[in-house]
């Protein structure tokens, strides 16, 4: 020791440095390295960044769904000790403040489980990290900054924020994947939101309602048909849902009939449900057509302007309803960073959930593409499905903490053990662990096997509770879709012009010839004894002498010869 000229005792240089290897060796044991330490780039050097403490070591998570989520929870149980000295953080910024489980989606819009309860709020589970509900726009990895929008961006004109971060968690899922099909954005709807899911159980009810009220036949049919693009998982449960619940539904309308409903898949290959097997595929087919689905295979979508779906076979379809399910694709955030991508877009990654060639950088689920390492054929990457992510999130969280003590990674490996579909209430297919299932066997095995990987104990809870109540008693069928327009009738009041939903301004499908024909037909004469034609307004008699004119009957059941006559096809 020497003592400097102040007085002050001074240790030497060797002594220092020693203190500074005992404080880095007890940084290790104590569960994280500090980024003064660590880093070799400083995070967040940009001019604007939300800086990072240089004490505290930040996991950013872009993405709050199901990787993003389950990861979070994982690291802050096994950071607890660092997150309570103030070693580390986690901030997570997600679109929206809840992750939704997707594979109840068709079930929610069925009735069979309240939407609340296939979401799971963020902010309860994810009591030791920081919740941003925002955007990630783009990623400098390079400077370890993203920036990111919140749902407060627009109003304060600042923009884009940058934020600084020392390890980042990249999963912001995917979207639905679209073609350049004319009319797609103005006509169609999605099915993988949990907002698309109950929007749409609201738009089959409705328009039910038209058709039990209406009185031109071309917009009863037109109302009754409904084309689900895609035979994946998405459409095919999503149409034996809606389907199944439609066909209930029609008991409460005196004059419309299951007979009456027409659903149409629409698939461009020539298979359905490939994850479950050829054979079972098959039986699926089978067990649609037998509903009076149609399934057209090989056949594409080319249009739907002017609510008519044009097929690539030929038929023209008059519908309201046109639902795409026809894939995903990787979400756009990571077309605006510094990562690597390969050719389908998703990040290249290595079987130990790390971004190949850039260190600090991880991803899972959808937006990753990890090497299947029990493929048989090299060059296999893991299927983008729930099976892989909700096993993939537990490697990832423990592979980050162990790159933060400097202990060895892991790498993910699960061999694809098969696959279950719902194809409705009691019905279903499955292929697991090379066993083949259908009907209510498969049915059953669909539903343990998800609420088994429900998040929660609370959402466990209260999706089997529901499971018990729709089984006691009867489903509901009421549309609600006054919600998603909640201020209408106070704009009404108020002597504004309300705001309606978008279908209600598109206008209706054209018109048959037969019902053209009748439009410019004169009128009858007036008088006692002028009965008015079936159809128009006021009572009629049909020529069978039944009342005619009733508000959504169809006069084409009792008339043959009248307007409207012939089978209820939508071909062209």
């Amino acid at each position: 020791m020497r003592i400097g000229s102040a007085g002050v005792q001074q240790e030497p240089p060797v002594t220092q440095s020693a203190e500074a290897v005992d404080k880095l060796r007890a940084a290790l044991r104590h569960g994280v390295v500090k980024a003064a330490h660590s880093r070799d780039t400083a995070p967040g050097t940009m001019p604007g960044t939300i800086p990072c403490t240089p004490s505290r070591t930040r996991i950013l998570v872009a993405g709050g769904g199901y990787v993003g989520m389950y990861t979070a929870i994982r690291l802050q149980q096994q950071l607890r000790r660092e997150l309570q000295r103030g070693e580390a953080e986690i901030v997570v910024v997600s679109p929206t403040p809840y992750m939704t489980y997707q594979p109840f989606l068709p079930e929610a819009a069925a009735g069979s489980i309240s939407p609340r309860h296939v979401v799971v709020p963020l902010r309860r589970v994810l009591h030791g990290c920081k919740i941003v509900v925002g955007e990630v726009r783009s990623v400098d990895h390079a400077r370890r900054t993203a920036a990111f929008t919140t749902l407060a961006s627009d109003e304060e004109g600042t923009g884009a924020i940058p934020i600084g971060y020392h390890e980042l968690v990249l999963a912001p899922g995917s979207v639905s994947r679209t073609l350049p099909v004319p009319g797609l954005a103005e006509y169609a709807i999605g099915f993988k939101t949990v907002e698309e899911a109950i929007g749409l159980r609201n738009h089959v009810i409705e328009q039910m309602d038209i058709a039990s009220s209406t009185r031109e036949p071309a917009l009863r049919d037109a109302a009754l048909t409904f084309v689900v693009v895609g035979g994946g998982y998405a459409g095919v449960e999503a149409l034996a849902e809606l389907e199944d619940m439609a066909r209930y539904a029609t008991r409460y309308y005196h004059n419309l009939r299951p007979e009456d409903l027409r659903w149409v898949l629409v698939e461009a290959s020539d298979r359905i449900l490939p994850e479950v097997g050829a054979a079972m595929g098959t039986y699926t087919i089978r067990e649609l057509r037998a509903r009076n689905i149609d399934v057209r295979l090989g056949t594409r979508l080319d249009s739907c302007e002017n609510r008519v779906a044009v097929l690539s076979d030929g038929s023209r379809l008059p519908t309201r309803t046109v639902v795409w399910t026809a894939g995903v694709r990787p979400a756009p955030v990571l077309a605006a960073t510094d990562l690597p991508l390969n050719e389908h877009g998703r990040l290249r990654c290595t079987a130990r959930l790390t971004v190949e060639g850039s260190e600090h950088a991880w991803s899972a689920g959808d937006a990753a593409a990890v090497p299947d390492v029990t493929a048989d054929e090299p060059g296999t990457v893991c299927a983008p499905n729930a099976q892989h992510a909700v096993r993939q999130t537990k490697v990832l969280a423990e592979n980050i903490v162990a790159s933060l003590r400097g202990q060895p990674l892991k790498t993910y490996a699960h061999k694809y053990v098969g696959s279950v579909a719902s194809l409705g209430l009691h019905k279903g297919v499955a292929h697991v662990y090379g066993r083949k299932l259908k009907g209510y066997p498969a049915w059953l095995m669909h539903r343990a096997y998800h609420l088994s990987r429900m998040p929660t104990f609370n959402r466990k809870a209260r999706v089997l509770a529901e499971w018990i109540l729709s089984g006691l008693f009867t489903r509901e069928i009421v549309s609600l879709g006054s919600l998603e327009h909640p201020r209408a009738e106070f704009e009404l009041a108020a002597g504004g012009v309300p705001s309606r939903p978008l279908a209600r301004h598109h206008e209706d499908p054209p018109l048959s010839a037969r019902e053209r024909k009748r439009r410019q037909a004169p009128p009858p004469p007036a008088g006692p004894s002028a009965a008015p034609a079936p159809g128009d307004d006021g009572p009629g008699v049909l020529p069978d002498g039944t009342p005619g004119g009733t508000p959504g009957e169809d006069l084409r059941r009792k008339d043959p010869n009248g307007p409207g006559a012939g089978p209820a096809t939508g071909d062209g």
